[in-house]
């Protein structure tokens, strides 16, 4: 956009230009602009009152939100249930409900005008990191993830320690405890524990991949004899690379940004151990997982998500339908999220495991 004195100017120039005998196109064309353009200045007033377009008056687009639902947004992200979470989780818990009021970038959209858009919680900004090895879950019980975390206590320099096996396709924790030494007894109780739990003894010849680090304790000969007489296939990140593992160090992240996890530490186990307990319930039951189309890990690992989301693809359909002209796309994407893959390695492999299983569950929606 030209300011109203460069108009000027640009004028005067190519004026002077024109005078001492150039043509007016090749002037134009060396000054910037087009001939069109100064003649619209010319006949239009703009150099006399300037561009304009920043002070022009537009109408209301025909389907912006009206003010009433601008503060029913407004109403709903401020609800003490939703103090603590961007849109994206609130507008699929609203799904769930049967309650349709604005998609997630109208949501945001509001928010960010009133300022309302900072981040939300303890944690920082998130970043970027690498693709989480060649492990494809297309099911529960097909690849699980373990891996423990320290737990602080007030007590300067000691420490409790938290074991805990995800399942990779689900989210799902299958097994967790809590321990005041780090011992790998524990760790091979703990899976023997979960195999029992998940019914690994009848699955024969299709037990689970357990992933994890190249921790002492996790590749311990105790650990190792138990994976072999359940029949767990073990496997480890390659050495050096530190987050081969991702599932589970994300899965720690989030345990430890919790609003209810003690910063200053737990004071026994026996806290330790309620803390964990709880934050399990939440995560598996409460917790809608962003990596699962924002089910929950429990509805997922039983395969309720199918039957959840297709009533929510079924309830974007009907509040398109009711007001056609806010929807200039399709609606949102609410299909199943398919294959999970384990820091892939081999890309050409797991692009036709996930092209299958889309096709698959695209069948299935239609």
């Amino acid at each position: 956009m030209i300011g109203l004195e460069d108009r000027q100017t640009l004028t005067r120039d190519i004026a002077a230009a024109c005078k001492a005998g150039a043509r007016l196109r090749p002037a134009c064309e060396t000054a910037g602009i087009d001939v069109r353009t100064l003649q619209r200045w010319k006949a239009g007033g703009g150099l006399i009152a300037g561009d304009g377009r920043p002070d022009a008056v537009r109408p209301v687009p025909a389907r912006a939100l009206s003010a009433a639902e601008r503060s029913e947004v407004l109403r709903v992200a401020n609800e003490p249930r939703f103090a603590d979470m961007p849109p994206a989780r609130i507008v699929p818990m609203l799904a769930d409900e049967g309650v349709y009021i604005a998609s997630e970038s109208t949501f945001s959209r509001v928010l960010r005008e009133q300022n309302q858009t900072a981040h939300r919680g303890r944690a920082r900004a998130p970043h970027p990191v690498r693709p989480p090895t060649t492990h494809i879950a297309r099911g529960p019980r097909q690849v699980w993830c373990w891996d423990m975390t320290y737990l602080p206590a007030t007590v300067l320099g000691r420490w409790f320690h938290l074991y805990l096996i995800l399942d990779l396709y689900s989210r799902k924790i299958v097994g967790w405890e809590v321990h005041d030494t780090d011992d790998a007894d524990h760790a091979a109780h703990l899976v023997r524990r979960t195999a029992l739990a998940e019914g690994i003894a009848a699955m024969g010849n299709n037990k689970p991949v357990l992933h994890g680090d190249n921790g002492a304790t996790l590749k311990a000969t105790t650990v190792l004899a138990m994976l072999h007489w359940l029949g767990v296939k073990p496997s480890y990140s390659r050495p050096r690379v530190s987050d081969d593992n991702a599932f589970a160090e994300a899965l720690f992240r989030t345990a430890k940004y919790r609003p209810e996890f003690p910063a200053r530490g737990f004071p026994d186990i026996q806290a330790a151990r309620d803390w964990a307990a709880s934050f399990v319930h939440w995560y598996n039951v409460d917790h809608r997982h962003s990596g699962i189309r924002y089910v929950s890990p429990t509805q997922r690992h039983a395969g309720d998500d199918h039957e959840i989301l297709a009533a929510r693809h079924a309830l974007y359909i009907g509040a398109r339908n009711r007001n056609p002209a806010r929807w200039s796309r399709h609606t949102r994407n609410w299909l199943p999220a398919g294959a999970v893959t384990l820091n892939p390695e081999r890309d050409s492999a797991v692009m036709v495991t996930k092209t299958i299983e889309d096709i698959g569950i695209r069948q299935e929606v239609a």
